[in-house]
């Protein structure tokens, strides 16, 4: 890893049903980040469409490789030099009414270096409210981490979080980036709880870009973008509307922790 300490920006947005719309604020929030000092730099999930229906991101899916989504994102990240961890794009999947929900990274200069697939969909209905991500996305199946300058990021997406499985399958990776719409109820109940026991269990910092506010559908997301230390301290936090969250990472905290508490190594099972 990186041996001198850097800044990361967590972006949070409150994502609307037009794709230019969205795509504009992320430049804009995008340039703020640089502007802080980050050097890299990550979207929230669904950061461009947040649907009236889950039929709208399904019809805005994007080959891969090719699309003004993915267009978009590549000239962020060289525009506003930034390592770019772009949140997800739909991406068309084998069934055509479906997408794959997926993160892509990029590097400063504009080149796709990693894309994981949301593994993880997510289920709730508490009687009032119902979600079903099943229904139009196609799970993805492998884990992704990615070598940057700045260490090893390991990648996941929202409701990947419950699954403590994921984030031991990467070993002992720097960074976890967690882009997320978290729902209000959900998020309330359980997303600080889970995002600093997975820093804390993975003695890595933990940066989780999410949407935060009340969208178009009457959807409310809970927001609190943040990122935590190895030892599960939030270091910066938004609770709710758009902004960036920037944030001091230290390589050295990482691994005078990992010295001190040598947990990854002493993994049984």
């Amino acid at each position: 890893m990186s041996q001198g300490k850097f800044k990361v920006a967590a972006v949070q947005m409150v994502s609307a049903p037009e794709v230019e719309t969205n795509l504009a604020r992320a430049d804009a929030l995008l340039g703020e980040a640089a502007a802080q000092g980050a050097v890299i730099a990550g979207l929230p999930e669904y950061f461009c469409i947040l649907g009236r229906r889950d039929a709208d991101k399904v019809a805005v899916r994007e080959p891969d490789g090719k699309g003004p989504i993915q267009q978009f994102l590549a000239a962020a990240a060289r525009k506003h030099k930034l390592w770019l961890v772009g949140g997800t794009v739909p991406l068309e999947s084998p069934d055509p009414g479906k997408v794959k929900n997926s993160c892509l990274v990029f590097d400063p200069t504009g080149r796709r270096v990693a894309r994981y697939d949301k593994i993880h969909l997510f289920g709730f209905d508490n009687g009032t409210e119902r979600y079903q991500e099943s229904r139009s996305i196609e799970p993805g199946a492998e884990p992704v981490q990615v070598q940057t300058p700045y260490g090893r990021m390991g990648l996941s997406v929202c409701y990947d979080l419950r699954f403590p499985e994921l984030y031991r399958s990467f070993g002992a990776v720097d960074m976890i980036w967690v882009p997320s719409a978290f729902t209000a109820t959900t998020g309330k109940a359980h997303w600080e709880t889970l995002l600093r026991a997975r820093a804390i269990e993975n003695l890595a910092y933990v940066i989780a870009p999410a949407q935060g506010g009340r969208h178009a559908n009457g959807r409310d997301t809970h927001g609190h973008s943040m990122v935590i230390d190895p030892w599960g301290q939030v270091l910066a936090e938004r609770a709710e509307g758009e902004g960036v969250v920037v944030a001091e990472i230290d390589p050295s905290e990482t691994a005078t922790r990992r010295a001190s508490l040598p947990a990854l190594d002493h993994r049984v099972l």
